[in-house]
């Protein structure tokens, strides 16, 4: 997996933590030409409605401190606005099912972290390729990314089935909310792993 500033502090070699997991994705390459406007938008925080919930998942990170020290002040108030928080988080789930064409799409076996990706393609893809990627992460949290491919090689062949390649790019013009998003899915989902061993070792 391609890694990107790598000095080592520790928010740093979060970045860097990977996970094999399965996400609804899809991708396509992004010309030249049309890659600046796509990137000034992106940029300029000028979503559809596919990113949705990875924006309310931000400002709920955002909120996360002050919430704790008014659950600490006023109970009370704090379990109120946990309760518009869930009720603002399912309006969002539901508006993402009615309106995104990835809802209902199926998932994909993907290496990923927070300075890239390794996935899958029917057909190779040429090296230094810029692709726009969508990622539904669990919780409906959806993510529009940038990334380049550095790396394509074809797998193993099996008796009758058509060529697989595996692609392996590196996240570009990434913003910081995004980079935020993929590290706390990455870590949770290594607490998952981590933790569903140990029961099975205890069991």
């Amino acid at each position: 997996m391609v890694e990107e500033n790598s000095q080592d502090t520790g928010g740093d070699r979060r970045e860097f933590f990977r996970i094999d997991d399965t996400v609804a994705m899809r991708y396509q390459s992004v010309p030249a030409a049309g890659l600046g406007k796509k990137l000034e938008r992106y940029q300029k925080g000028l979503e559809n409605e596919f990113t949705i919930m990875g924006n309310l998942a931000v400002i709920s990170q955002e909120m996360s401190g002050v919430l704790r020290k008014i659950e600490h002040d006023t109970p009370d108030v704090a379990r109120y606005l946990k309760a518009l928080d869930r009720k603002v988080d399912l309006l969002g789930k539901a508006f993402l099912t009615w309106t995104s064409e990835m809802a209902d799409q199926p998932a994909s076996a993907v290496n990923l972290s927070a300075s890239g990706m390794a996935f899958n393609t029917p057909d190779p893809v040429e090296i230094g390729t810029m692709l726009e990627l969508k990622l539904l992460l669990p919780h409906f949290t959806g993510l529009v990314l940038f990334a380049e491919v550095v790396a394509c090689e074809q797998l193993p062949e099996q008796d009758g089935e058509s060529p697989i390649y595996q692609t392996r790019v590196g996240f570009r013009h990434l913003r910081e909310a995004d980079r935020d998003v993929l590290i706390r899915h990455v870590l949770q989902r290594q607490s998952e792993l981590l933790r569903r061993r140990r029961q099975q070792q205890e069991s």
